[in-house]
Formats: C-alpha cells, sequence, structure tokens
C-alpha cells in the first residue's frame, strides 16, 4: 500500500521536508501540498514537478481538492493541533512535527479525537531513528553497566548571528526548552524505558542573545526511579559544539555509557558513536552500530506509513509523546517560577 500525503506547512522546515525527506520514502506519495504563502507554495510545486491542480492555499481546500490517506504536517507549532483536529475530522491519520503543542492539555485533545476514530496520530521525533540511541536503549534494557547511577547530557551550538528580524528561530517560544531539548527529553524517555516526575531549570539571559525567550538552560530532571539527570543546553554556546543529540555520558554500577547522535546534515550517521567504559579499562571500548533503510526523520515518515497500512503502531504515538511534551512543560514553569516542577501528564 501506498500511502497518499497531504503536506502542509512548506517554508523553512517544512520546504526541507518536502525536497528531501517524503520523497526518500517509496511507502509514501504526496498527492497534495498547501502552505498560505503564494511564493512558497509554487517554489514546492515546481521543485516537485507537481500538476497546479495538487497546490492549494490551506489544508480545508487540500482535503476537499484530493484523495488523500494521510495528512503531514510541519506548519508553525502553534497550528499543529488545529491542524491535526481539522485532518482527524476529515478522517485522515495525520503525522506533525515536533512539539507536537505548546501544551499538554492542547496535545491531548488530538491524542482523544485520534483515539476515539481509530486513527494513526504520530509525532516526529526524529531522533530516536538513528542508530547510536537505538543501540544505547538495547544495551540499558540488557542492563550492560548495572544499575545507573547518574546520566549527563550537554547540548552546545552557536546561533546568534542573524539579524532578528531575519531569522524566526529567535523568535520560537522557548527556543531552548521547546524546540531543542524536547529531542532530549524524548530521548531520555527512549533510552532508559523510564518517565520524568520532576524537573528544575534554571534559564540565563545573556545580554547579547538575541533569543525572545531562554537560549540557555540547565536542568535537574528526576526519573521515576529516583535517578538525577543533569541536562546543560545553550544556543549561545563558543565551546567546541556537539552533535544535535547531544553528548551523553550513562554512568552505572558495572561502567559508562557514552554516545552521540545526529551530527552533519539530517540523515547523516557517521557522528552517531557509542562506547562502553568498563571499570578499569584505560579507554572506551565503540560499540558496533546497526544499519538502516532510513533514519531520522525518513525513518519516523516509513514507521507512520507501515502504521497507516495496518502494521505496528508507531513508538512516537501522540499518546506516547504525550509524556516528552509534559517533562518539555514543566521545564518551562520550572525556568519560569524558580522552582521545582511535577511533570503532569494529561488524561
Amino acid at each position: 500500500m501506498t500511502v497518499r500525503i497531504i503536506h502542509v506547512g512548506l517554508g523553512g522546515w517544512g520546504g526541507s521536508w518536502a525536497r528531501v525527506a517524503l520523497p526518500a520514502v517509496s511507502e509514501v506519495e504526496v498527492v497534495g501540498i498547501a502552505d498560505p504563502s503564494a511564493t512558497t507554495l509554487e517554489a514546492v510545486r515546481t521543485d516537485l514537478g507537481l500538476p497546479t491542480s495538487a497546490a492549494f492555499p490551506s489544508l480545508t481546500d487540500a482535503l476537499a481538492g484530493v484523495e488523500a490517506d494521510a495528512v503531514v504536517i510541519t506548519a508553525p507549532a502553534v497550528t499543529h493541533v488545529p491542524l491535526a483536529l481539522e485532518a482527524l475530522d476529515a478522517g485522515k491519520h495525520v503525522l506533525v512535527e515536533k512539539p507536537f503543542a505548546n501544551s499538554a492539555v492542547e496535545a491531548a485533545e488530538a491524542v482523544h479525537r485520534a483515539e476515539e476514530l481509530g486513527l494513526v496520530l504520530q509525532v516526529s521525533q526524529n531522533y530516536r531513528f538513528y542508530p547510536a540511541p537505538r543501540v544505547v536503549q538495547d544495551l540499558l534494557a540488557a542492563d550492560a553497566v548495572g544499575e545507573l547511577s547518574a546520566i549527563n547530557i550537554d547540548f552546545r551550538q552557536w546561533d546568534n548571528d542573524r539579524a532578528f528580524e531575519d531569522h524566526p528561530h529567535y523568535r520560537f517560544p522557548h527556543a531552548m526548552i521547546n524546540d531543542m531539548a524536547i529531542h532530549h527529553f524524548d530521548l531520555l524517555r527512549m533510552v532508559t524505558g523510564k518517565e520524568a516526575v520532576r524537573v528544575f531549570a534554571k534559564a540565563t539571559y545573556p545580554s547579547f542573545s538575541k533569543y525572545q525567550d531562554e537560549a540557555v538552560a540547565s536542568m535537574l530532571i528526576e526519573m521515576e526511579d529516583g535517578l538525577v539527570v543533569s541536562y546543560r543546553g545553550s544556543w549561545l554556546s563558543r565551546g567546541e559544539h556537539t552533535p544535535w543529540a547531544g553528548e551523553w555520558s550513562i554512568q552505572g554500577e558495572d561502567g559508562e555509557l557514552q554516545f552521540t547522535s545526529r551530527g552533519g546534515e539530517p540523515g547523516d550517521v557517521s557522528w552517531d558513536l557509542v562506547t562502553v567504559r568498563r571499570p578499569g579499562d584505560t579507554s572506551a571500548a565503540p560499540v558496533e552500530l546497526p544499519t538502516a533503510e532510513h533514519h531520522d526523520r525518513q525513518g519516523g515518515l516509513q514507521a507512520f506509513a507501515r502504521a497507516v497500512a495496518g502494521g505496528p503502531a508507531p513508538e512516537t504515538s501522540g499518546r506516547d509523546n504525550l509524556r516528552s511534551l509534559a517533562l518539555m512543560e514543566a521545564a518551562t514553569r520550572s525556568a519560569a517560577s524558580g522552582f521545582p516542577e511535577d511533570v503532569v501528564v494529561p488524561s
């Protein structure tokens, strides 16, 4: 079965989805595209070689104009849930970019609707679809380093050179926590198989930052078994830059796992690295990583297509992603309140 897709939201990262991710997966076919910008719409239509009859100014028009099985939403985050509800109510399965929403309660409305209608609702947490975190997930499930004592996560990038009015990222709501740390929160849940219960976050605001909200944040995350995770993230780091998935140190009674992932261009797995250091070792030993047909967004898109076609439910379902989103939301609350905040997952 080839899943027929309407793709809505074609600017910026959505344009990359249109030109790179969607064409790479043979299980899907784009039958319609939608964007309110006529210039953006025409540029993508031309690049994809679609007929003018496949291009629409809105999702509403696209749903009325073409036969489709599913909708891929890469529009601005504030529109994710309204667009998802419209697509679900039209009987379409939905794949939506992260963050799923800016509040867990809003996202839960879409989750409930999808479950009521028996439709697939998946969130694109693309960092899961790289070899390093998947191997770490397996190693931890096999108790490879024994009882865990600490996890340290560092993310360092510099993104502060453009003019404020020319760079939408500076205006993204809570760009450090909602746009970047959400990836790391989701990976934390994935690799450990555990849920966060509380977070204390401290955001800082250097005078040279061009971001409207925090671009630097440090956090202590308490997991359900009492394990404490230390997180440091910055869009304003002049230190050596990390890959996008960050640098991870997972320490246990029987050794240390280190990993990093998602460096270079999307889908580039050459940066993925997992090492294990045992007590008494003078150096860490690398772990062999598997290969897969697709990585990054393409891996998630393939999982989505297979779920729509009757295969297994996606691991990044809307229901599962509520827990990543709730951790993100608690971190944002903590950064504002100055106090630890509980992770509250809507039912």
